[in-house]
C-alpha cells in the first residue's frame, strides 16, 4: 500500500510540474506576441504620423505647405547682409 501511495504522489508531482510548465510557456507566448504587437502598433502610429500627414493644425510645421514665389523674396539680399553683419566674425 505504501508503494501504491509513494507511486501515486510521483505522478501527481510530475503532472503538477508539467501544469506549471504548460502555464509558463502560456505566460511567455501571450508576452511574446504583446510584444510584437505594440512593436506594429508602434510602427502603424509612427508610419500614420510621418507619412499621411496626422499631425493637427496647431503643431509647428517644418516648412509650408505652399511654394514660396520670387516676389516674397524682395527684402532677401537686406536680410541676409543684416545676418553677416550680426552674426558671422569680421574678416580682419
Amino acid at each position: 500500500m505504501k508503494i501504491l501511495k509513494l507511486l501515486i504522489f510521483l505522478i501527481a508531482l510530475g503532472l503538477g510540474a508539467y501544469l506549471l510548465f504548460w502555464l509558463f510557456g502560456l505566460l511567455a507566448t501571450v508576452l511574446w506576441y504583446g510584444f510584437w504587437l505594440a512593436i506594429v502598433a508602434l510602427g502603424g502610429y509612427v508610419g500614420y504620423k510621418l507619412f499621411l500627414g496626422g499631425a493637427s493644425e496647431d503643431t509647428p510645421q517644418l516648412e509650408e505647405k505652399r511654394p514660396i514665389a520670387i516676389s516674397e523674396l524682395e527684402n532677401t539680399d537686406r536680410a541676409l547682409e543684416e545676418y553677416r553683419r550680426k552674426y558671422l566674425p569680421k574678416d580682419s
